[in-house]
């Protein structure tokens, strides 16, 4: 049982319905270069507008430096939207005020409106209750399907739900439900694959996650700087080397919480930052002081493959190597190849998230054999790290 209302506990036929979405998607020259999350978003939409209800679609979109600017309109993705949809959706050029109210109230049933980007005003952003209440007058009911804002406590994302009834989309309700499933109720064993450049951006998610996990698995620059807190020379690779005694800590925290912290055994090195750079392989204990290393090597990629083999439960957050050059790639592939194919097998959840690794998962041509892949990056970081998420807490039922 859910502690939050789903699109199944809403009565739509009628009413107008506020969705919070994030439409705030990649785009250059006012065209839209990634319709992932509007692909995302479409299942909800078709479902309030089957279900009779006047769809009112509100969203941020970039960082806009003045109250208006054209390249931050929404009006920019209409036409995916619509595309996504198989029907017209309309375009108001406004979020709040007297002409947006006229134009919801000639909506007819099941007719969806994209109102302008919420970021035009600095209630917004701020919070602001008299903000938050003038969007909500706007509809009967809120709908909150943009996870991969919820860790932003704005007045569209937490403050209309004081106003009005809330209930989690169809993406929203995808979203919570597999990631209580990887670390809230998993299967073990459970390991979480942590990779990236540096560990004093992730200091907090490694914190969280060492109490949760039986296995931590270290990659990318970060494992370089567990390597050096070991005592291993690791030659001219990122590493932070201000940090150590950090470092240090979580891994005698670890230790006392029974998680084991798996690091590279060898690596691929090379003088250059490029691709297609001449390279060789060696034992991690014997990196050249000239030399970086830039992916696992083959022996690492083995053991990881053969501990993943023994877990029911994978969390992954970042790529292992330099994904985006080859040949530093093929750690993070082979990798990701592996843990879909347990997927593929049944005997393995796995749940991904990230910028980089949702691109380095579709590199590897694997995204769609995960068992979820979040549209997330900030949110997704947030809930692994265990903090409190603005936009989940206000669709919890209030007790009574």
């Amino acid at each position: 049982m859910t502690d939050y209302l789903t699109l199944d506990h809403a009565d739509v036929d009628g009413k107008t319905v506020i969705v919070r979405a994030d439409l705030n998607v990649p785009s250059k020259d006012g065209v839209v270069t990634d319709t992932t999350r509007i692909t995302r978003l479409a299942p909800t939409l078709a479902e309030l507008s089957r279900g009779g209800a006047k769809v009112v679609v509100i969203s941020h979109f970039g960082r806009p430096k003045v109250p208006f600017e054209v390249e931050t309109s929404l009006q920019h993705v209409v036409g995916d939207l619509s595309c996504a949809l198989g029907e017209p959706v309309k375009f108001v050029a406004n979020c709040v005020g007297d002409d947006v109210k006229r134009v919801i109230g000639d909506l007819r049933r099941g007719e969806i409106l994209l109102l302008e980007n919420l970021r035009f005003h600095e209630g917004e952003e701020a919070n602001d209750p008299d903000f938050a209440r003038e969007l909500a007058s706007l509809g009967d009911l809120f709908v909150n399907d943009a996870f991969s804002a919820a860790h932003r406590a704005h007045a569209s994302v937490s403050g209309i739900p004081d106003h009005l009834p809330a209930y989690a989309g169809r993406l929203m309700e995808a979203e919570l439900n597999a990631l209580a499933k990887a670390l809230e109720k998993p299967e073990r064993p459970l390991v979480a694959l942590v990779g990236g450049a540096k560990i004093s951006t992730k200091l907090d998610l490694i914190g969280n996650l060492i109490g949760k996990v039986d296995k931590l698995i270290l990659g990318g620059g970060m494992a370089n700087t567990f390597l050096a807190a070991n005592g291993i020379p690791v030659g001219k690779s990122l590493c932070e080397h201000d940090m150590l005694n950090q470092t240090r800590e979580i891994m005698t925290r670890a230790a006392a919480a029974n998680c084991r912290i798996l690091l590279p055994v060898d690596a691929v090195v090379s003088a250059e930052f490029k691709a297609g750079a001449e390279h060789s392989i060696v034992p991690v204990t014997e990196i050249p002081a000239d030399r970086m290393m830039l992916d696992i090597g083959p022996a690492t990629v083995e053991m990881l493959i053969s501990e993943i083999a023994e877990c029911r439960t994978i969390v992954w957050n970042g790529p292992l190597g330099v994904f985006e050059m080859q040949p530093f790639d093929v750690g993070t592939v082979t990798v990701a190849e592996a843990v879909a194919k347990r997927t593929d097998e049944g005997s393995l959840l796995s749940v991904a998230g990230g910028g980089d690794t949702t691109a380095a998962l579709a590199q590897a041509g694997v995204e769609n054999r995960f068992s979820y892949v979040s549209s997330a990056g900030g949110a997704f970081l947030e809930w692994l790290e265990g903090k409190t998420l603005p936009g989940v807490a206000a669709l919890r039922l209030k007790s009574a």
